[in-house]
């Protein structure tokens, strides 16, 4: 729920617990649903007289708010991580191409995804990056994932599930999708630490398929096309409006 929504505090809480810290949920805000579980002892008297102990499961059911949803609250609950970059480190170039892509692009949490269901790319805020060109190749993996949208490239690789053939196909794209961007706007970001988990995906394929590398790189190519043609859709448009 903190991912799906860009949350990057870890706290929740109840609206009671809120509430007896002198704060309140904001107004239209929704909670998410977590259960507790455990089991009760219970001592029976036995028709022989005896007393047996019995335990009892049980499961009860609470809504919470993460305090990023709750207005008033002590301000420790809000503590943000330092940032390990300076914001004003962004590279204006690169800056300007991923917002000429006209994309749903949402800052926060700690990971970074292309929701197909929002049609929307998450990403941690630039300063949480280690380096600037982490942040953007990181923007060019998701875009190049945002593409396969049904009403873009309406790219289709059989994926059913997380780490199946299909997502490695996708992943795989993407990688190269980055890789071809990074190239283009001048950016040599140093290999990130998934990338060897990445690479267990694609060994798989690549060992069935000699030729899936040549058909990613084509993917690839073709999405990386399709987003450096919305930079001249949007140059267009902006000149008509002149």
């Amino acid at each position: 729920a903190a991912i799906e929504a860009g949350f990057s505090s870890p706290y929740w809480m109840t609206f009671k617990q809120a509430r007896e810290l002198g704060a309140h949920v904001r107004e239209g805000e929704r909670g998410n649903m977590v259960v507790y579980a455990n089991t009760i002892s219970k001592t029976e008297e036995q028709d022989d007289g005896g007393e047996e102990e019995r335990h009892i499961p049980f499961m009860k059911a609470y809504t919470v708010f993460n305090v990023e949803q709750i207005e008033g609250l002590p301000e420790q609950y809000y503590a943000k991580p330092e940032p390990v970059i300076d914001p004003a480190m962004r590279i204006e170039h690169a800056e300007a191409f991923f917002s000429m892509t006209r994309a749903d692009i949402r800052h926060g949490g700690n990971q970074a995804y292309y929701n197909g269901a929002s049609d929307h790319v998450q990403m941690p805020r630039f300063e949480s990056f280690h380096a600037p060109e982490a942040y953007y190749a990181t923007l060019a993996h998701e875009l190049t994932h945002w593409t396969k949208h049904k009403n873009r490239l309406d790219r289709e690789l059989g994926r059913k599930k997380w780490g199946d053939e299909g997502y490695a196909r996708e992943e795989l794209v993407a990688e190269l999708g980055a890789a071809f961007l990074c190239a283009d706007l001048d950016l040599t970001p140093q290999p990130g630490t998934d990338h060897a988990a990445y690479i267990q995906c694609w060994l798989k394929v690549l060992k069935e398929d000699k030729r899936a590398i040549f058909s990613a790189a084509a993917h690839a190519q073709r999405a990386a096309d399709f987003l450096h043609g919305l930079q001249s859709v949007a140059d267009t448009k902006e000149g008509a409006a002149a």
